[in-house]
Formats: C-alpha cells, sequence, structure tokens
C-alpha cells in the first residue's frame, strides 16, 4: 500500500467534495473538476456487493479528467470489502474510503454505514481485509456517534480502534446519526453539530490526519477550521448547489495557485465533454443537471437554470439548448 508520505492525494485533502448519492456521478465530478484543479473528489458510495456482482464499468469507470478522485465504498463483511477492493484496484483511484456515516435505512439493512460506529472492532477487520488488497490509502469517514451514545465517548474509541488496525486519515461527519426516527436529509440537518469535538480529536491525536464535515458551506469557514489545526474539510451540499460559492476560489486561497475560477470559462470549458457524451448516445440533462448553480448569484442564473432544466430532457437536446442557456447569463 502507497505510505500517506508518497500519497498522490496528500495536496488535495485540505479541501474535498463530499460523497453524495445521486448527486457526485462522474459527471458532476468532471465539472467540479473544471472549478477546482486540486480539490479531492469523491464517488457516491458504492457497495461492495454491487462492485463484486453487478456492471463494474457502470459504477467504477470515470475520466482520467477527475483525479486526484477517491472511491467510497459501502459494507460490512471483509471479505467482500477486500475483493471490491481488488477489482477497484484495476481502476485506478487515488483512495478507498469505507463507509461509517450514512444513515440511510438502506444502509442500516446492510449492516453498514452509520451503524458501523457500533462495532469498531469489526470496522478495523474490514480495513485490515481492504487495506491488504489495496495499492492505495484506505481511510474512513465517520459520525460523531449514534442514537443515544455519549460522543465524546463513542468517537475517541472508534477512532482509536481503527487507527490501530493502520488507518491514518478519517473524515469526521460533525453530527451524530439517529438510526430510527430521522430521514438522511434530517440527519444531515437536525442533530446539532459539534465542531468543538473534532478539533479535540485532532489535539488528542497529531498523529492522525482528520477532516471535518457537516455545515460547511463557503472557503471562509473551511479556512477557519484548517487555521485551527485540522488537517482539511469536507464540503457537501454546498459545492452542489453553489459550486463557484465554495469551490472557485479554492485553488488560490487554498493551495496559491492561480485566480479564482470563472463560470463562464468553466462553461466552455465543459463543452467538448458534453459533445463526446452526446456522440456516445448520452443525454444532455445527464451533464447540465449539475450545472444547474453554476451562476448562483448572477444576473441571469435564473434563466440559464429554466432553459436547462426545461429542455435538456429533451430528445435532441444538445449544444445549441446548451448555448441557449448560456446567452441567459450576463457577464
Amino acid at each position: 500500500m502507497t505510505s500517506w508520505s508518497d500519497s498522490p492525494v496528500r495536496h488535495a485533502t485540505r479541501l474535498s467534495v463530499a460523497p453524495m448519492m445521486d448527486w457526485t456521478d462522474r459527471h458532476c465530478r468532471v465539472f467540479h473538476r473544471q472549478i477546482s484543479r486540486n480539490a479531492l473528489l469523491y464517488t457516491e458510495m458504492v457497495t461492495a456487493p454491487a462492485v463484486i456482482h453487478g456492471k463494474r464499468a457502470l459504477l467504477l469507470d470515470y475520466s482520467p479528467a477527475e483525479h486526484p478522485v477517491a472511491l467510497q465504498l459501502g459494507g460490512s463483511d471483509p471479505a467482500e470489502l477486500a475483493e471490491a477492493t481488488r477489482i477497484a484496484a484495476d481502476w485506478g483511484y487515488d483512495e478507498i474510503n469505507l463507509n461509517c456515516g450514512c444513515p440511510s435505512d438502506r444502509v442500516q439493512s446492510g449492516a453498514f454505514g452509520a451503524v458501523l460506529m457500533k462495532s469498531p472492532d469489526l470496522v478495523a477487520r474490514c480495513v485490515e481485509a481492504m487495506q491488504a488488497a489495496s495499492p492505495v490509502e484506505v481511510t474512513v469517514k465517520c459520525r460523531i456517534g449514534v442514537d443515544d451514545d455519549i460522543p465524546e465517548q463513542r468517537l475517541p474509541g472508534f477512532i482509536d480502534t481503527v487507527a490501530a488496525a493502520g488507518v491514518r486519515r478519517f473524515t469526521i461527519h460533525a453530527r451524530k446519526a439517529w438510526l430510527q426516527g430521522l430521514s438522511p436529509k434530517d440527519n444531515r440537518e437536525i442533530p446539532p453539530l459539534d465542531y468543538e469535538l473534532v478539533h479535540a480529536m485532532k489535539a488528542a491525536r497529531p498523529d492522525l490526519h482528520l477532516s471535518l464535515n457537516g455545515g460547511v458551506t463557503s472557503l471562509d469557514e473551511a479556512e477557519a477550521h484548517l487555521a485551527r489545526g485540522l488537517d482539511g474539510v469536507m464540503i457537501g451540499r454546498a459545492a452542489y448547489h453553489e459550486p463557484m460559492n465554495a469551490l472557485g476560489a479554492a485553488d488560490a486561497r487554498i493551495w496559491g495557485q492561480g485566480a479564482e475560477a470563472d463560470p463562464f470559462t468553466v462553461a466552455e470549458a465543459m463543452k467538448p465533454y458534453i459533445a463526446a457524451h452526446l456522440a456516445a448516445g448520452g443525454r444532455l440533462h445527464q451533464i447540465t443537471r449539475h450545472m444547474l448553480g453554476l451562476f448562483h448569484g448572477r444576473p441571469g442564473a435564473r434563466g440559464w437554470r429554466r432553459v436547462l432544466s426545461e429542455g435538456a430532457t429533451r430528445d435532441g437536446a444538445g449544444l445549441a439548448l446548451y448555448d441557449q442557456a448560456l446567452a441567459q447569463v450576463k457577464a
């Protein structure tokens, strides 16, 4: 396994875009890559059984332009996770991440996701098996606890146990997950954020690389957490709905590289990718549905959204419609 010091994603971990089901597909990631050349991008969660038994190309294919990109796996069986990791190795992802934070009923029924917070010894066995099968670093994304846990007790014990199995990098969603009674959406909003606990974990375990996730909506907030000593910050919904606000200045501010991204340049840069997708039989809306927030807050943004929302699903919709949408926006 590649050591942390040699990891190709070591520079990218200061800011990442969260894995979001039904959102961060390969088209979304190519779009985000036009905005930030450095941010670490995550796939949607893919279950280990799906990788083993499903349509692997559909689940794992991505554009080389997406690097650095991490695959997030879901599962709770060490042997299955190891096999899925071996299979995914052929695709050349820069990191393999184990989901220990998703609270959905579907994930719970498979005994993985946030419910794994209750079984740190099992998680340790899972990551040991994954590490043995992976040429790249294996990481973990988790919550601060579940249900009636006392996070100040649950999180340190979980981190210590999994770190003892060799994991050096964790992304911590700074909320509990309630496994009964709250929807996944509510679990992203209702349990209170406890950023201080994540900062305390970093103070207690300076040897580990810890990133914070949950409720971060701007680069100002991200920089504030980094300035206090965290190793990274993961942005979720804000990167999707307001991508320029969340990521547009990231390369300049977080990595000191270049100027703030321009949304019109981003829109133009997407045209060859869109054309290739259409030529291969794809549909326009499969890409543009992720781009509706590109001009958020600018004059004409509503027209951009309207033209794409109404027209991109129609048969034959292509770059002419895309240009029509772009003409709605004022430079």
